[in-house]
């Protein structure tokens, strides 16, 4: 793919790989419109790197999020690439999820990736051309305890990356995921914080249920090196300028290993294999009534 002079957006562009990734397509001759909520990170990119366009969005807002499609319907030079890589994740048992907490979520990992793609589809397929990379997770295949909520956001981003591949492959258009396993970005303490302290206001039923999980998860990081967000962004760099990139890429701790464990066995034995891993296998109730 000839990159030079072409207008890429990356969405979530102030962090973690939505920032490492709007450097590095810069440095490869792009033009890149790095979206977020934090202006005065975009804005000290922007300084640093003279391909950066930086642009204010908070995609959890519908106003904003019409505001900033309308600018990108407007401008003279179309997006060819388009990177969805903005998301959070909400902690919590299904029970301990609200659903004002769950629409949230789905308006920024779900709505605001279909609105965006529909945006610069029509000019995509105008020219026969462009690239569309959504970023799902390791969750997108596989669902942890205490993460449902979050996993069926990327559950939905595989379906609509799935889907879409076929519809636009007649249009010349590349549509890609990328599934990071545990990346080493400030995700986790954005988590922290749109969650809240679970301990507080679960039910005392569910406090063993955390800490068992918490603990499982804490052993199986034991010794691991997490990978860094450049490691996630050199792969989507990779599918962007490649001629025949792959339908989708798994990179990262665990991304490999879990899913590869996934696709061979049943439901059944990837329940086993899951509850055993986080702590829950043969867990049992305490304090029932008769």
């Amino acid at each position: 793919m000839t990159q030079s002079g072409q207008l890429a957006l990356v969405t979530g562009a102030s962090s973690g790989i939505g920032l490492a990734t709007a450097v590095k397509l810069g440095k490869q001759g792009f033009r890149v419109i790095a979206a977020a909520r934090r202006m005065g990170r975009l804005n000290e990119l922007a300084a640093r790197f003279e391909n950066i366009i930086p642009k204010r969005v908070d995609l959890a807002d519908t106003t904003e999020i019409d505001a900033f499609c309308e600018y990108l319907s407007g401008l003279s030079k179309p997006v060819t690439v388009l990177i969805n890589n903005a998301g959070y994740s909400l902690r919590g048992v299904i029970e301990d999820v609200s659903p004002d907490a769950a629409r949230r979520l789905f308006q920024v990992n779900v709505f605001s990736v279909i609105q965006l793609i529909q945006t610069c589809l029509p000019r995509m397929r105008e020219m026969r051309e462009g690239t569309i990379v959504n970023l799902s997770a390791l969750a997108g295949k596989m669902a942890f305890p205490n993460n449902g909520v979050y996993a069926a956001t990327k559950h939905a981003i595989e379906a609509i990356t799935d889907a879409l591949r076929m519809e636009v492959r007649p249009f010349g258009i590349r549509v890609i995921a990328i599934r990071p396993g545990f990346v080493s970005t400030e995700f986790n303490n954005v988590a922290d914080a749109m969650t809240g302290d679970l301990f507080k206001r679960t039910d005392p039923d569910y406090r063993p249920v955390y800490q068992a999980i918490w603990d499982g998860i804490g052993n199986m990081l034991v010794n691991k090196k997490i990978s860094r967000p450049g490691l996630i962004a050199d792969v989507i760099i990779k599918a962007v300028i490649s001629e025949s990139p792959r339908a989708a890429y798994s990179v990262g701790l665990f991304s490999e290993e879990f899913l590869a464990r996934r696709a061979r066995i049943d439901d059944d034995a990837f329940d086993d294999y899951m509850s055993d891993m986080t702590g829950l296998k043969g867990m049992k109730p305490t304090g029932a009534l008769e």
